[in-house]
């Protein structure tokens, strides 16, 4: 026993008990020992006091990357109570995380860009005269350009806005504008309706059927087209249709009937799927499929009527964009003040075009110029003037050929029951029957118009 253990022994308990003072003593031995080497590897750390540092200032620099100097000051005074100072290590500035190492040791002064990766900017002494001199020359002409730019596009606007607003001068001299008094109706679009009826008369004539389909049909003819579309007015007065419903659907058999040959068991197919496209084009609330098989007696499954609308439509390549006899009606019964008479007269002429074949070789703003001349000529509502010939787009000259074929089928004797009774109500005026009568006199008075011409087709 050393005399370590036997002061420690002698302090604390008696020498009997030995276990325990041993385990003690072992324990506090380890722990000394632990303690002294603890303090010899600190006082080593803490001896080179400057490489600690610099360790920590490169973590704070990774961190933060702001903290060079902080460091270097940290460094200046640790070293002061040694004594030692290296001129190297005191100078040398700490490089953040991932910077490049400086090729030079000594440091570019403050003016110059003294941060690693970024690139020296020229001074602005050298570049003062060319930054003062070229752009502006450049910059110059821009500006002017800008504006002679701007003053073309005012001038543009401005002289839009006169077209607009006064299309006067495609007036005749003894026409009325009528449209000046809806400048303020957003409805009506005075400032384009002009454009408008324009764009419809252009595509009237793209969406026209050929006249002469009948002869490349084996299994039909005129009259049973004239029976189908007699049925379609009856299904369309049925389900309250709108009138715009059934050119669209005449026009679409028309087209269809141009492009494929059809079997007679087949037409009445056609007719029905071309009333439920127009109905689904033109109505707000269309007919279900239903209605329609119903309509047909059963003829015809759902399927049938879904596949068949599916191959109208491909062969008509989905273009139903048909300009409506209706919309020029009412932009020529504008001319007439709107009257109910003269425009109910003309519904009737302008629906004889549906029945009739020989209308197919006249564009829809003709005939209704036509229906309009003859019902005004029936009431005497006077001369057609020049307001109404601008409207409707039509001389009395070119009116004649449709007047004529209107004039030889009210002469003729009823072909179409349905269209008749439809008309001959007091809803609509009794028209056919007013219509009628007076054909009947004008020609026995001045005689039939089409007796010394030829008639288009002798299928009939």
């Amino acid at each position: 026993m050393t005399r370590a253990k036997a002061a420690g022994l002698s302090a604390t308990a008696h020498a009997g008990d030995v276990p325990k003072k041993t385990l003690t003593t072992k324990k506090s031995t380890a722990t000394l020992n632990g303690a002294t080497r603890g303090t010899r590897t600190t006082r080593a750390a803490l001896g080179d006091v400057s490489n600690t540092l610099k360790v920590e200032g490169v973590g704070a620099a990774a961190k933060e990357g702001k903290k060079a100097t902080a460091t270097k000051g940290a460094v200046a005074k640790a070293a002061r109570p040694t004594g030692v100072q290296k001129a190297s290590q005191a100078e040398k500035p700490t490089r953040t995380f991932g910077a490049t190492k400086p090729t030079n040791k000594r440091i570019a002064p403050a003016d110059a860009t003294s941060t690693v990766g970024k690139k020296i900017k020229p001074p602005p002494e050298d570049t003062e005269d060319d930054e003062n001199a070229v752009p502006e020359e450049q910059e110059k002409p821009a500006a002017k350009s800008k504006k002679e730019v701007a003053k073309v596009e005012i001038v543009k606007e401005e002289e839009l806005k006169t077209e607009l607003q006064a299309p006067v001068e495609i007036f005749p001299e003894d026409a009325v504008d009528l449209d000046k008094e809806d400048v303020d109706d957003p409805l009506m679009v005075a400032e384009y309706v002009v454009e408008i009826f324009e764009y419809l008369k252009e595509l009237e004539i793209a969406t026209m059927a050929n006249p002469d389909y009948m002869d490349s049909q084996n299994e039909l003819e005129w009259k049973m087209r004239g029976i189908l579309v007699d049925w379609l007015l009856e299904v369309h007065t049925r389900f309250r249709l709108l009138p715009e419903t059934l050119f669209l659907a005449v026009n679409i058999i028309d087209r269809f009937l141009s492009t494929k040959i059809v079997q007679l068991d087949r037409l009445q197919l056609v007719g029905v799927t071309a009333m439920f496209i127009a109905s689904k084009y033109e109505e707000v609330l269309s007919p279900h499929v239903q209605n329609f098989r119903h309509v047909a007696d059963d003829g015809f499954t759902e399927e049938e009527i879904l596949s068949a609308e599916r191959f109208v439509l491909s062969a008509l390549n989905y273009d139903l964009s048909y300009p409506n006899p209706m919309n020029f009606l009412r932009r020529i019964s504008k001319a007439d003040n709107y009257d109910i008479q003269t425009r109910t007269l003309g519904k009737y002429l302008l629906e004889i075009g549906c029945l009739d074949h020989r209308f197919l070789a006249h564009p829809p703003s003709q005939v209704a110029a036509a229906a309009m001349y003859l019902a005004r000529l029936v009431l005497e509502r006077g001369p057609w003037d020049a307001t109404l010939a601008h409207y409707s787009g039509y001389s009395e000259e070119e009116i004649q050929p449709v007047l004529s074929l209107m004039i030889d089928y009210l002469a003729a004797p009823v072909l179409h029951e349905a269209f008749f009774k439809k008309y001959a109500s007091k809803k609509f005026l009794k028209a056919s029957i007013v219509l009628r009568k007076w054909a009947k006199e004008y020609v026995v008075e001045y005689g039939n118009p089409l007796q010394e011409e030829s008639q288009p087709s002798s299928k009939r």
